[in-house]
């Protein structure tokens, strides 16, 4: 008997200090106002003269709760309608493995904060097949200037561009997917929450961030560093090796791919 567990409850438990109309008119109050926290239920009471401090409703409303004497309403979730897309379309899966190049360019934005005050949006694009790559930097990320880096794109991109695939973003609506729609460029959006179909842009913003903006220490005006990023994309094509190209650069891997398609 000696081994057997005790009780733990407190030898003093705290009883309840109100009265059982004071409990009533609290829960009839909170009954018409269920969302109302005890410091409104306080000052609604004390105008029916009923005074009773706020931290003494909040422990006749918990004593309720636990004796299911007072409901809470269900929280209802609501669903934000989505933009419509009017051209773009999900990736059929018989074209997340491109083979030709410039059948998939992937193509994505990153938010980057070189100063405390001051803000930039690159615009990075890349061949799935070749991995040839094409960036760019705005102030900011809108269907504009996505509109505008689609012009970039289309010019300095070596080989035709047969499909683009973005996120959900709302840069890639609006201007941007009416351009795409009257070049003739179908446009693909990602699935909510799937950023790994998007793993070769994701890896080149990772790449750009380490490689240049990590590393560069010039002016921040948009000139100025639009020309500078722009350096560091003919170098990315041309003189990095990359790995997963047997150390080949994009514009080597791509050179091999188009003689061996003719």
């Amino acid at each position: 008997m000696s081994l057997a567990p005790r009780s733990r409850r407190p030898k003093r438990v705290r009883r309840a200090t109100w009265s059982a109309a004071q409990e009533q008119a609290v829960l009839v109050l909170r009954e018409a106002h269920p969302r109302f926290g005890k410091v409104k239920l306080h000052h609604l009471l004390a105008r029916q003269g009923l005074r009773l401090a706020a931290a003494m409703i909040g422990r006749i409303l918990s004593s309720a709760r636990r004796r299911h004497l007072l409901l809470e309403p269900h929280a209802v979730r609501v669903r934000r309608a989505r933009s419509p897309r009017p051209y773009a379309t999900r990736l059929p899966e018989t074209k997340r493995q491109p083979t030709q190049p410039g059948e998939l360019i992937q193509l994505d934005t990153m938010h980057l904060r070189p100063l405390p005050n001051l803000e930039r949006r690159q615009f990075t694009a890349i061949d799935v097949v070749s991995r040839v790559a094409v960036v760019g930097v705005r102030a900011s990320a809108t269907a504009g200037t996505a509109k505008a880096f689609l012009d970039e794109l289309t010019a300095r991109m070596p080989v035709p561009i047969q499909g683009i695939q973005v996120d959900g973003g709302s840069e890639f609506m609006a201007e941007f997917e009416t351009d795409c729609k009257a070049r003739g460029i179908p446009l693909y959006v990602l699935p909510p929450r799937s950023p790994k179909l998007n793993g070769r842009v994701e890896r080149l913003n990772g790449t750009a961030r380490r490689e240049f903006w990590e590393c560069y220490d010039g002016d921040l005006d948009l000139p100025t560093v639009q020309r500078a990023l722009r350096q560091w994309e003919v170098q990315y094509n041309t003189q990095r090796p990359h790995q997963a190209l047997g150390y080949a650069t994009p514009h080597q891997h791509l050179a091999q791919l188009l003689s061996h398609m003719s």
